[in-house]
């Protein structure tokens, strides 16, 4: 069995041009997620990749309680669905080296850009969905899209990700969005602690009504 009290959290992080405006918010949002995740019982590691049109691994499978501070420099286009192939396939090849019994029993992909794509190579929006319904269904991972100006509901329906995981945040309203982020995060970390099955701690977690508007992108039609 896998170890119900750890969680992973894989963030893959938009650094192309366009996040220059909401660079400096991003750093501190990203630090106060990774505080309150610390405070979080159980235990987490985290794995951070960043992206604009080339990929960087900036560092995996680092205790939370010992992430380092952010370091963005915003530059170039947004080829991002190279980067949610790259980072699942690194993802998927490391855990399944791992011995069963080491592995964690959440699994959590967390995508924040704030840009559409425009630059990807080698992959399209279909791989990458047919590759995210791939590992919720089989391996039961989760997965979070944080996208500004855009929708991010339809983005990342066409990637695959739940409506309920999705959430919209405005470019002025980053440190919000981080907050909820942690919040859904801190749900999901505590389900799975208490027992709940994969299923029933993703539910518990989805965004709320409330979590969207304080984000600044509303509440998605049904």
């Amino acid at each position: 069995m896998t170890d119900s009290a750890l969680t992973h959290i894989y963030v893959l992080l938009d650094r192309s041009g366009s996040m220059s405006t909401i660079a400096d918010d991003t750093v501190g949002g990203f630090a106060a997620f990774v505080r309150e995740q610390q405070s979080v019982p159980g235990r987490c590691r985290l794995s951070l990749a960043q992206f604009d049109d080339s990929y960087e691994r900036v560092y995996a499978s680092v205790d939370i309680q010992d992430v380092p501070a952010l370091d963005l420099q915003p530059r170039g286009s947004t080829a991002l669905h190279d980067a949610m192939i790259r980072l699942i396939g690194e993802a998927g090849a490391e855990l399944a080296a791992l011995p069963e019994d080491q592995r964690p029993g959440t699994v959590l992909v967390a995508v924040l850009t704030d840009g559409h794509e425009n630059s990807s190579r080698e992959a399209t929006g279909a791989m990458v969905k047919e590759l995210v319904e791939r590992q919720q269904s089989q391996w039961g991972w989760q997965f979070t899209y944080l996208g500004a100006n855009q929708d991010a509901v339809l983005t990342a329906h066409g990637l695959g990700i739940r409506a309920e995981d999705a959430l919209t945040y405005a470019a002025g309203n980053v440190d919000a969005a981080f907050h909820v982020q942690s919040a859904k995060t801190r749900r999901l970390r505590e389900a799975r602690i208490g027992g709940a099955s994969l299923a029933d701690a993703a539910a518990a977690a989805a965004y709320t009504a409330d979590e969207r508007d304080a984000a600044g992108g509303g509440t998605p039609a049904p």
